[in-house]
């Protein structure tokens, strides 16, 4: 097969996405129907998509689209979307570098070395995941200790198996689809063991692909050793107290071929660390306002490098608003700025936006510090909608309406999640 002409690259673009996965895509997307004449999706792999080219599982689109898809097809749907409005894309290239005038450095095979101008620039870089050394493991280091992630490609896409006998640190949503996934290719599956007294992971591939398949979940529980010369032969595993420390005089081993590592993502963001875009320290992500605007003018985020999402689906509809937004900052359409701060209050890690405006509606996003049942979620006194359940690994959304915001022009407005009070007159349910 030809390999195709290479792209005829501008040198000035209205809107450069830094990042082809949903985010970037969804972004270009928006840009497009925004009125962005020209728009250039740059992405490091062989062909953009993202994740979602090595996660052939069902389970994508069932919002966005209305219909149940696999990543690749639903990866699919929006790059025929960015081909259909003429959007350049630039594979096997990495931006080196976006100053403070927006201009991007590229690196790529076919243009070497190529600063582009851009009238505004949406980071759409993802995440990357925490590896054995952000947990300190101790142990020996064989083969066959790796990331969820990369056991997920070394499977779905090169053909290999990890090994024969895997356990499972961490119960991300990456491992327990890896545990489904090697018990259908023949694998042992011998258990997840999980930190923290809840699991991390939605609760219907904690149904799926641990409670269907009989993996046992072992939570409060971590590794404190790594086994093994040349290959791992075992680790041990001790429950933790309520302090999270191990309680060795109750450890055990367990024989095992393979550790994979699902302990969570972290917000790509060497890009906007060097911007000098202000970083949100609970999320590690860009602070943007209701406009997927950061601390910067023109430089907009969305997707996991804004902050981990459970949904692709919220991804896109997210980035398709960062890119709509950076389309009509370069248009001249630009939106009034926000006249309202939202900030956590009780069992509330973060929200996003942190700010919104009282002449529009919005969708705030946001994760609870700990389970809870039957309570309702607040937005200071005026809002409350009450919720069946609440727990860390699911976000939370929540619709808010001029009509709630009317009296908090230029103040602020605390988010929380509380207890359900019986015959509660605080606020007006949803």
């Amino acid at each position: 097969m030809a390999k195709p002409a290479p792209l005829d690259l501008r040198r000035r673009y209205d809107v450069v996405v830094v990042g082809g996965g949903p985010a970037g895509l969804g972004a270009a997307v928006g840009a497009r129907d925004a009125g962005a004449e020209h728009v250039l999706v740059v992405d490091r792999e062989p062909e953009a998509g993202g994740i979602l080219q090595q996660c052939i599982h069902h389970g994508f689109g069932l919002h966005h689209f209305k219909e149940e898809l696999t990543g690749p097809e639903y990866a699919q749907r929006f790059l025929a979307q960015v081909t259909e409005r003429g959007v350049d894309v630039l594979t096997d290239a990495y931006v080196l570098d976006v100053d403070r005038d927006r201009r991007v450095a590229l690196l790529s095979q076919d243009h070497a070395l190529a600063p582009v101008d851009a009238g505004a620039v949406v980071l759409a870089m993802g995440a990357r995941e925490r590896t054995r050394e952000a947990v300190r493991i101790p142990g020996s280091r064989p083969a066959g200790v790796m990331t969820a992630g990369f056991a997920q490609k070394l499977v779905n896409v090169a053909g290999y198996l990890p090994g024969k006998r895997v356990a499972i640190l961490g119960s991300g949503d990456i491992g327990l689809i890896m545990a489904r996934r090697l018990i259908l290719e023949g694998v042992e599956v011998v258990g997840v063991f999980e930190l923290m007294p809840h699991a991390n992971g939605l609760s219907r591939n904690v149904v799926q692909c641990l409670h269907d398949f009989d993996v046992p979940l072992h939570l409060s529980t971590t590794v404190v050793r790594v086994h093994g010369r040349d290959r791992v032969d075992r680790i041990t595993v001790a429950p933790v107290d309520e302090a999270l420390r191990p309680v060795l005089s109750r450890a055990w081993d367990v024989a095992c071929d393979t550790l994979l590592v699902s302990i969570g993502l972290i917000p790509d963001n060497e890009l906007a660390r060097h911007l000098g875009v202000r970083l949100d320290p609970v999320t590690t992500g860009p602070v943007v306002d209701s406009t997927m605007q950061t601390s910067r003018d023109g430089v907009f985020a969305c997707g996991n490098t804004v902050h981990i999402h459970d949904l692709v689906d919220m991804v896109s509809q997210e980035s398709y608003l960062a890119g709509s937004a950076a389309g009509g900052f370069v248009t001249g359409r630009h939106t009034p700025a926000d006249n309202v701060r939202l900030t956590p209050g009780a069992n509330v890690r973060y929200t996003v936006p942190t700010t919104i405006s009282t002449d529009r509606e919005h969708t705030v996003y946001l994760r609870v510090q700990k389970p809870m049942t039957d309570c309702v979620l607040r937005l200071g006194d005026v809002h409350a909608k009450p919720l069946r359940y609440v727990v860390p690994a699911e976000m939370v959304t929540l619709k808010v309406r001029p009509r709630f915001l009317e009296a908090f022009h230029g103040g602020t407005l605390t988010v929380s999640v509380e207890t359900r009070e019986p015959a509660s007159t605080k606020g007006a349910a949803a």
